[in-house]
């Protein structure tokens, strides 16, 4: 079985390592809403449970909880709060029925960051429910699950002898706007190219859109036996979805009002994998990333 552990280097800087491995599979949750009664736990369970199957772990990008049914939110709507959550606790009860919910998988959450939902809390109600969560989740079961940031950085290291090990640098940015039901948010993949440097992969959410692309840039390299060199890098761009379904039928709400689209439910698995070649006198060190859809419709 592969096995990984986490490092903080930073507040919103982690690495995961995978050791004796050339290969790797790493979840790519965002947009959760765990407590909105929209979001479908069943759907949300069937994927976190293919994950212990195969001992993925799970990066959550933002937005894990909802949260817009406290006293004095604007937002809030009486027929948007679970049963559990109706009382005169409403937030202290989101964190407990959380932990509860998420024991099984708690060893498998590796970083989990801020998104909008989240941050208006910390504003509004001066009290930080994500870190809440997590610490209260770490005490009860043993683990190391971290809190990273709004944006920020994770390592992954896949190492498969002590020689042979490759590194993969993943830019993470919760997101912004509105997205578009157009360019489904594509345009905020190429200003990513604009504003980080030195990242393989980048993924958003925010916009609740399910998507990626390849991104090819022209570099140059430098090799003590061959000289300076150009070679074509791989970017790999991920919009990652949500699990709240909010259209529904189409005839009335906010998400309709607004004149938003059906949006695609659940998240991306990220792959990764590199391989060493030996020619020319020289080694050939090549990385390969993808991600999909987790292998079930909704």
């Amino acid at each position: 079985m592969i096995t990984f552990e986490v490092i903080k280097h930073g507040s919103n800087v982690h690495e995961v390592i995978f050791n004796e491995t050339q290969e790797a599979t790493i979840a790519q949750l965002s947009d959760i809403h765990w407590d909105n009664p929209q979001t479908d736990w069943n759907y949300l369970k069937r994927c976190l449970n293919y994950c212990k199957e195969h001992n993925i772990p799970i990066v959550v990008n933002g937005d894990f909880f909802c949260l817009m049914q406290g006293r004095g939110d604007r937002r809030s709507n009486k027929s948007d709060i679970r049963p559990e959550h109706n009382n005169a606790k409403y937030l202290d009860s989101i964190v407990e029925t959380a932990v509860k919910f998420w024991k099984p998988y708690a060893h498998l959450l590796v970083v989990c960051g801020y998104g909008n939902h989240e941050t208006a809390i910390i504003k509004w109600q001066e009290t930080d429910i994500l870190r809440r969560f997590v610490d209260l989740l770490n005490y009860e079961c043993k683990t190391n699950i971290q809190v990273g940031g709004y944006g920020g950085w994770i390592i992954y290291k896949l190492t498969r002898t002590k020689s042979s090990s490759s590194i993969f640098k993943h830019r993470y940015f919760h997101g912004s706007g509105g997205g578009g039901i157009v360019t489904k948010g594509t345009i905020n993949l190429t200003r990513a190219t604009e504003m980080y440097d030195g990242f393989d992969i980048f993924s958003m959410g925010h916009i609740h859109e399910n998507l990626a692309i390849d991104v090819c840039m022209n570099s140059l390299k430098y090799h003590p036996i061959t000289g300076y060199e150009t070679y074509n890098k791989n970017v790999h761009m991920m919009i990652t979805g949500t699990f709240k379904e909010e259209y529904k039928d189409g005839s009335k709400g906010w998400h309709i009002e607004r004149g938003a689209p059906p949006k695609p439910i659940g998240g991306r698995l990220l792959k990764l994998s590199f391989s060493r070649d030996h020619s020319g006198g020289k080694d050939i060190h090549k990385k390969h990333i993808d991600s999909m859809k987790f292998p079930f419709s909704y």
